[in-house]
Formats: C-alpha cells, sequence, structure tokens
C-alpha cells in the first residue's frame, strides 16, 4: 500500500532531531506512514495529531497513547513514553525467550519421565492379560499340564529349527512346490503339490492328510515328506483342512474327502499316474484319513449316494502312528491333558464317537459290503508312543484282518509318535 506522505516547511535546526525521531517512531509502528521533516515545531505538532493509520494499532497500545494538542505536555513527553514501551517490550520478549528455553528443556524430562512409566504400566498390563489368559484357559479345560506340555512342543521346535529351517527354504522357495492349490470352497480347501526333477512320465502320487491333535493341522506339516518322497520319484500331495474350533470332525472328514477327490480327478494334468494314487496320514490325519476312506465305501455302497471319487482309485492306505478307537482314547487324551469336553467337542459329541471309530465301524453287520470294498491297509507305530500307544494300530489291524480287509500293522521298537514322521529312514 503507498505510503502517506506529509510535506511541511523548515526553518529552525532546533526542532530538527525531535522531528526526526517522531518520523522513525511512527514508521516503526506503523511502517504505511513516513513523515518528510521541512516544518516548524508547531507545525510537527499538528502533523503528528492529524495522521491517522491505514491499518489499526490496539494490538499495539491503546488509544490513550495518542492525544489531542490541547492534553499534550510536549513532543518529549510522548517520545518518553514510547521509550518505555519499546523497553517493555523488550524486557518481555527477553524473558519470553528464557522462559521458552527453560519450558522446552522441562518438556524434554517430562517426556522421558511420560515414556518411562508407559513401558512400565504396559508391562504390569502384559503380566495381568497374561495370568488371566490363563486362567481363562484353565476355567474352559485347559490346565496348566496341557499349557506346560505345550510350551514343551514350542522348546523342541526349537532344538529342531535348523532342520525346519532347511525345509522352510525348500517349501516357499524351490520350483519343485506348488503351494495353495484350491480344491474346495472353504477357506481351508487348500492343497499343496511336491513335485519330482524328473518329468519322464506319468508318477505315482501320495495324498497326505497331516496331524495336529484335530487343532493345529497345517498342509504344510508335510513339507519333510513331500520333500523327501519327490526325490524318489513321488508326487506328494499335502491336504489341508478346517481344524477345531473352525470345523469339527464332521467338517474335517468332508474336506479331505473333496481334497482326495480332487487328487483322483485332476493329478493328471500335474504329471501324476491316477492308476496310482496312494492315500496316507499321520497322528489325527490317519484317523481323519482311516473316516473319510471308511465314510466313501459306505456311501458307494448306498442307494441313491452320489460320489466323486471311488475308494477304488486308492491302490492302499498308509497310516502312521494313528487311532482308531476313540473309545479307547478319550481316557487316554484326558490324562495326556487333552480334555474330555474339548474331544468330545472336536467329535460332535459322544454319541458321535462310534460313526468315527473306523475300529468299531467296521464290525458292524451293515457295513460289510463296504469293508469289503476297502483296499489294502498298513499301520505303522513306535512302540515309544505315548501321545497314541502302539496298541491303537495293532488292535485296529487285527480288526481288519478279522473282517476279511487286507491288513498289516508295522511296530517299530524305541520310537516316539514322531519318529516314525521326521526320520529319513522311515520314508
Amino acid at each position: 500500500m503507498p505510503s502517506q506522505i506529509l510535506p511541511v516547511t523548515h526553518h529552525h535546526r532546533g526542532t530538527e532531531a525531535a522531528a526526526m525521531l517522531i518520523k522513525a517512531e511512527i514508521e516503526r509502528d506503523d511502517p504505511t506512514t513516513s513523515l518528510l521533516i521541512s516544518s516548524e515545531y508547531e507545525d510537527v505538532e499538528k502533523a503528528i495529531t492529524s495522521i491517522k493509520p491505514v491499518l489499526s494499532r490496539t494490538s499495539s497500545y491503546n488509544n490513550n497513547n495518542i492525544t489531542s494538542p490541547n492534553d499534550s505536555p510536549g513532543l518529549g513527553n510522548c517520545y518518553q513514553q514510547r521509550r518505555r514501551r519499546s523497553a517493555s517490550d523488550n524486557s518481555l520478549s527477553s524473558l519470553s525467550g528464557s522462559n521458552g528455553s527453560g519450558a522446552a528443556s522441562s518438556a524434554g524430562g517430562s517426556r522421558r519421565h511420560s515414556f518411562s512409566k508407559d513401558v512400565g504400566r504396559a508391562a504390569a498390563e502384559t503380566f495381568l492379560v497374561t495370568r488371566l489368559s490363563f486362567k481363562l484357559l484353565r476355567y474352559l479345560g485347559v490346565g496348566y499340564r496341557w499349557i506346560v506340555r505345550f510350551l514343551a512342543l514350542g522348546c523342541y521346535s526349537l532344538l529342531l529349527l535348523p532342520g525346519f529351517i532347511q525345509v522352510g527354504c525348500h517349501y516357499f522357495f524351490s520350483s519343485q512346490v506348488r503351494r495353495g492349490i484350491v480344491y474346495g470352497d472353504q477357506p481351508r480347501n487348500r492343497l499343496d503339490l511336491y513335485f519330482p526333477k524328473s518329468s519322464d512320465g506319468p508318477k505315482p502320487v501320495v495324498a497326505f492328510i497331516t496331524g495336529g491333535a484335530w487343532i493345529i493341522g497345517y498342509k504344510a506339516w508335510g513339507s519333510l515328506l513331500g520333500q523327501q518322497l519327490s526325490e524318489r520319484d513321488i508326487i506328494v500331495a499335502c491336504i489341508d483342512y478346517r481344524n477345531f474350533p473352525q470345523g469339527t470332525i464332521k467338517d474335517m472328514v468332508k474336506d479331505a474327502s473333496q481334497g482326495i477327490s480332487f487328487v483322483c480327478n485332476n493329478i493328471s494334468e500335474y504329471g501324476g499316474d491316477p492308476d496310482r494314487i496312494y492315500l496316507m496320514g499321520q497322528s489325527a490325519g490317519a484317523h481323519i484319513a482311516a473316516c473319510t476312506l471308511l465314510e466313501q465305501a459306505i456311501k458307494e455302497t448306498g442307494e441313491g449316494e452320489s460320489t466323486t471319487w471311488s475308494v477304488s482309485q486308492i491302490r492302499a492306505y498308509f497310516g502312521l502312528s494313528g487311532g482308531y478307537n476313540l473309545f479307547d482314547l478319550v481316557d487316554h487324551f484326558h490324562s495326556r491333558g487333552l480334555y474330555r469336553s474339548i474331544f468330545l467337542s472336536i467329535m460332535d459329541g459322544e454319541e458321535s464317537l462310534r460313526q468315527y471309530s473306523p475300529e468299531v465301524l467296521v464290525q458292524d453287520p451293515n457295513t460289510r459290503h463296504a469293508v469289503s470294498l476297502l483296499p489294502p491297509i498298513i499301520l505303522f507305530h513306535g512302540t515309544a508312543d505315548y501321545s497314541i500307544p502302539a496298541d491303537a494300530s495293532k488292535n485296529f489291524a487285527n480288526t481288519l484282518q478279522r473282517v476279511g480287509v487286507r491288513a498289516e500293522s508295522i511296530l517299530y521298537e524305541g520310537k516316539t509318535h514322531t519318529d516314525l514322521f521326521l526320520q529319513q529312514n522311515e520314508c
């Protein structure tokens, strides 16, 4: 905005210094106003009182600082008032800067103290939540014995970590592994395929169902088996399925059946031989696979039952460390920490134990025709298996033999529940 120009005349040198100071003060308070000094003292007083700034100065000082000619004691008083106000402003600025520096230092210390308190509070709350979680698990039936065994399993996993890293690298980065092939419409309806290096002709196929106490099963658990069998020119399909509480045994068997159906009907597209398909399961997976196989045989003998795969497409069934009579295992699992209430929930209640106990079901006269459709069954078990006793496989094999099925149990002295699965010489 252009400055206001106030022309006046000047003859007396005595008023020149005062007039120059007034010009400087006016320009500092309002830069839009300038004064040309060329007047006598009386003219200067009139000029000062007649100046009207373009912008209001109420933010700097009040209107009492500018007075009329009759009220003013003279230019000396006006100048001294302005100097006092300027000195006061400078003192306030200096004090404010000093207080700001101290406040910043105080704020820094306060933030550090606040951070320490936050860390301590977070640690206390974490401990509280952990303690309450353990208590809740106990109320739900998962006692300290089960928790201790779960922690022991974690420690055991840490000891196996170097081997897991090697297998994990093969699983995630090998070109011989095809992960996450969809076989159904449920979230866990996926399977992994492990291929041999050579591609000369159709390969035999193993459809594998992993274990995990019906709770923590996952298709990646079969990566070691897949790697070892693929090195022996066999295609391996590791089938995933819903676990408890996402599903119960009925859902697990349904998922396994869909996965087997996919393998039987589509494996030729991946270089597999549809006439050489074998079914295998380990631990809980062995139980699920046996239930699936028997259920499929019963469907095939029923009237009006639609099926997407046939038991006749399975050349043989291999069960590793499985349990096949739930009535015999309820109390055993309860003593091992898998409490009765949880186990019965997994199995759809006590009334369903018979339906999902293959050893009991094959003895039913109504399933005699279905049992005759079963392929050869070979059951492997270690005598030092405390998770599922070796008698589970031995008794099931004997029962199958009595009802006319080609069955055999092979026991390994001193082997534990996982030895048959992890050790290479058992593949």
